[in-house]
């Protein structure tokens, strides 16, 4: 019986000899399929929220009229399709009551997915925090997983490592620095009622309580259990920590061993110490006495000279009422 002595001859298969070349270089290329939009299933824990706002309502709008211009992209699941990109084309589809939308399918592992998801999300006009938040976590943890160099460290201004900072590969293509995309990422260590607080300082809705990013991330330092008496706190007082007082909490929680925690009234404490912007001041326009100084003059030589000319009025009236 003859041998095969492990020869390959490199044979064509079927397809390969009942094809031209030509037909196999398309099959290899994408093409966009319409499919109806009950045969694709949103992105696990997707970060970014579909919103019914007025940019939605425009794109519904425009659906109806024109159609879904911009392919989503998806990728095989068992039984249909998941998203990848285009959660806000499938819901303005379906709002428009459209049958089916166009989409690029894409052959993607779980960690190419979610890069690709948040990259095309990040190009949005507006996003929240806290959907930074959790997209910049989520890519970090995928590009850790596919062997990046892409250590977290809990230094919220970054430490560098051997030749890349931490996040500097996740804040490439994006409007934030390496230093915000770690603020960012620290945000996932809150609990969701003051997460939303955050949210609210982009929102700017009146009449809601809001935090600012940077005491928000010494706040994040804090147990989930101080971060939840805290909150109660500021319901309470109506009001929410400075960063000077953030970081003061901090390192009183940090100062804490075992399952010792802050105590309340610490917390409360804190809370009412004047923060520098609650000092009641006076503004004078600075036309109504721009007259009175030579141009250029510092504004803390004219707080000083108005306060001199004051003393002076306030000694005359004295005087006066002798």
């Amino acid at each position: 019986m003859a041998r095969n002595n492990g020869l390959n001859f490199n044979l064509p298969s079927v397809d390969d000899l009942f094809s031209t070349e030509e037909s196999r270089a398309e099959a290899r290329l994408e093409k966009v399929v319409n499919l109806n939009p009950s045969e694709i299933s949103d992105f696990p824990d997707h970060p970014f929220k579909v919103q019914m706002d007025a940019a939605m309502q425009e794109m519904v709008e425009s659906v109806k009229q024109y159609g879904v211009l911009v392919p989503a992209l998806v990728r095989p699941k068992q039984g249909g399709y998941e998203m990848v990109a285009g959660h806000r084309r499938k819901m303005a589809a379906e709002l428009a009551q459209l049958p089916e939308i166009p989409c690029i399918v894409r052959n993607l592992t779980d960690d190419e997915a979610t890069i690709i998801m948040v990259d095309s999300n990040l190009q949005r006009e507006q996003i929240l925090p806290s959907e930074k938040a959790f997209a910049y976590k989520m890519k970090l943890d995928a590009m850790k997983r596919q062997g990046q160099r892409a250590d977290l460290t809990s230094d919220p201004l970054g430490q560098k490592l051997k030749g890349v900072y931490s996040v500097e590969v996740v804040a490439q293509g994006t409007s934030d620095s390496k230093t915000q995309v770690q603020r960012y990422i620290r945000l996932t260590h809150l609990i969701p009622d003051i997460l939303e607080l955050v949210d609210n300082s982009v929102l700017r809705e009146p009449e809601v309580l809001q935090i600012a990013m940077r005491p928000a991330v010494e706040l994040s330092y804090l147990r989930k259990e101080e971060q939840a008496d805290l909150f109660a706190i500021m319901e309470e007082m109506d009001c929410t920590p400075s960063h000077a007082q953030a970081i003061k909490m901090r390192q009183m929680s940090e100062a804490k061993t075992g399952d010792e925690r802050l105590a309340k009234d610490a917390l409360v404490a804190i809370m009412k110490e004047e923060k520098p912007n609650q000092k009641e001041q006076i503004k004078i326009p600075k036309e109504r006495i721009s007259k009175y100084f030579a141009p250029g003059t510092p504004a803390q030589k004219i707080e000083d000279t108005i306060v001199q000319a004051l003393e002076l009025y306030r000694r005359r009236q004295r005087s006066l009422e002798r």
